[in-house]
């Protein structure tokens, strides 16, 4: 303890930290042992640091409120907005309008990259999970028509749908992080991309060929196989389809290059400013989805009213993960948990985004969640973003959240998914999704600590 005093610290800083592992602890044993729901995980969290902490309990309870609140505020109507515009992609059939215009110019050699090609455009309005449902009757029916390795094909299909989910918005996990370190969305899509598409090169299409060899026998289950129905049914054109999914992206992108390049007072950039916010953008193209997606596939208003309200459903538990994420976060920051890690970070001389990486490295691995680990660590790091320039703390969202893809394992839903569609053994997923999931996460790292040293 006198070691600890004499570098700084005080008993009231070592109480502060020793209640951030306790309520990590805590949140990390009762999603792993008493397998409870993350939202209730993450509440219980962060009611124990608070009380350990020694915050008073009225103080403790409008703090945590307070962050939920503002985290859905910021963050629950994008993700809402991103599963509408999945849910219209998938039901009008322009998904398989853009997986049947790639696949069907891919010559054999070029496969693994289309099957990535396919997985971004796809993956930029979805989430994980939706993506990969959609995904996997794409992946087999290719592996059977072609005769190639399943790995060959899924691995860079996988990672083009995991390195979007992790690094680019509008997705849950790098929303939260870059609302709880109010980062620019816009750099932040735009870093996202930089980053992400090297890093689905190397542990995509790459990566592929080596894990055709690590798992040479894998076979999908042939119950899963699929056979192309509706072939005839009416659905968008590529380009409408195509223009639907870029719309924000491109929005976002603008807003991002006028807010480098052009006046405060600039006319222009106050135009940037209103279409390409997160909310307009993402507003914008649900609307123009329903135009351009909903008119050709024949889905009337009433129709189209109840897929978009379809798309809410689902998200509910990732909204509600999210907003406990955000209490847990305002809690760690009123506790003065971040004053603590920030003195910490400087005494150790460690860059912020190697500790945002290193920490949501350590809950993934504890939790197993992508989502909670990312909303966790930057609950943790946020104080480290006080005083950095926009593009610096875009980048420490990516390096947060390419720590919370590190190694996919048994506590992962996503890992159990991939074994179940590849007709996989426990030891063939981690030699495969669990490896590809790893050199996702230190590939993107790897490039984002020297572009830091550029920007």
């Amino acid at each position: 303890m006198n070691t600890v005093l004499a570098a700084g610290w005080t008993g009231h800083d070592t109480r502060l930290i020793g209640a951030t592992v306790v309520a990590i602890a805590v949140i990390v044993v009762l999603i792993t042992k008493v397998k409870l729901h993350p939202f209730l995980s993450l509440v219980l969290g962060s009611l124990a640091l608070g009380l350990i902490a020694g915050m008073p309990v009225d103080k403790l309870l409008s703090t945590f409120t307070k962050g939920v609140g503002s985290t859905v505020a910021s963050v629950g109507i994008l993700i809402a907005l991103g599963a509408m515009l999945g849910k219209l992609l998938a039901d009008s059939g322009g998904a398989d309008q853009i997986v049947d215009t790639v696949l069907g110019r891919a010559r054999d050699r070029s496969l693994p990259w289309a099957m990535a090609l396919v997985a971004a455009l796809i993956g930029l309005p979805m989430f994980f999970e939706i993506g990969l449902v959609m995904l996997i009757p794409v992946v087999l029916l290719a592996v059977k028509r072609t005769g190639k390795p399943l790995m060959l094909l899924g691995i860079p299909a996988v990672a083009g749908l995991s390195v979007l989910h992790g690094l680019v918005p509008p997705h849950p996990g790098p929303l939260a992080a870059a609302g709880a370190l109010n980062a620019n969305v816009g750099l932040t899509l735009a870093f996202g991309l930089l980053v992400g598409l090297p890093t689905v090169v190397v542990a995509g299409p790459l990566f592929g060929r080596l894990a055709a060899r690590l798992v040479p026998d894998a076979v999908a289950p042939e119950r899963l196989v699929p056979e192309r129905a509706d072939t005839d049914k009416p659905r968008p054109s590529f380009a409408a389809t195509l223009t639907t999914v870029l719309l924000p992206v491109v929005l976002m992108l603008a807003k991002a290059l006028s807010d480098i390049l052009l006046a405060k007072d600039n006319q222009a950039r106050k135009i940037f400013d209103f279409v390409g916010d997160p909310l307009i953008a993402l507003l914008a193209a649900v609307l123009a989805g329903m135009v351009l997606l909903g008119r050709p596939a024949g889905l009337g208003r009433a129709k189209l009213s109840t897929v978009v309200g379809d798309a809410l459903g689902p998200i509910a538990g990732i909204m509600l993960i999210v907003g406990a994420g955000g209490g847990f976060k305002q809690t760690l920051v009123d506790a003065g948990v971040g004053d603590v890690i920030t003195g910490l970070a400087k005494d150790a001389h460690l860059s912020p985004l190697l500790l945002g990486w290193l920490v949501a490295v350590a809950i993934r691995l504890a939790t197993g969640s992508a989502t909670v680990a990312t909303v966790s660590a930057a609950g943790i790091v946020a104080p480290l973003a006080a005083g950095m320039d926009p593009a610096q703390s875009a980048l420490l969202v990516l390096a947060i959240g390419a720590g919370s893809l590190f190694f996919s394992h048994v506590n992962d839903a996503g890992f159990w998914m991939v074994k179940e569609y590849f007709g996989l053994s426990v030891g063939q997923t981690l030699k495969s999704w669990s490896v590809m999931e790893t050199l996702i996460s230190v590939v993107a790292i790897a490039l984002i600590l020297p572009l830091s040293l550029l920007v």
